[in-house]
């Protein structure tokens, strides 16, 4: 096989491949943003909720 018919056969596979995946891809900026509000609201209800430490111990994530 040539290798210009082979680069082009690839290049035009890439392409419909790309043009498959578009149709699967999620909205980059919209999930950030539900995600970022989703984290403000949890915070939210944390903070509201009064837990505290008891003893006086700290709370230590490791």
């Amino acid at each position: 096989m040539h290798t210009d018919i082979h680069l082009a056969l690839h290049a035009d596979r890439a392409a419909e491949l790309r043009d498959e995946a578009q149709e699967f891809r999620l909205p980059r900026t919209r999930l950030r943003t539900r995600i970022g509000w989703t984290m403000v609201e949890v915070g939210l209800r944390l903070a509201r909720s009064g837990a505290t430490p008891t003893c006086g111990q700290t709370f230590r994530t490791a």
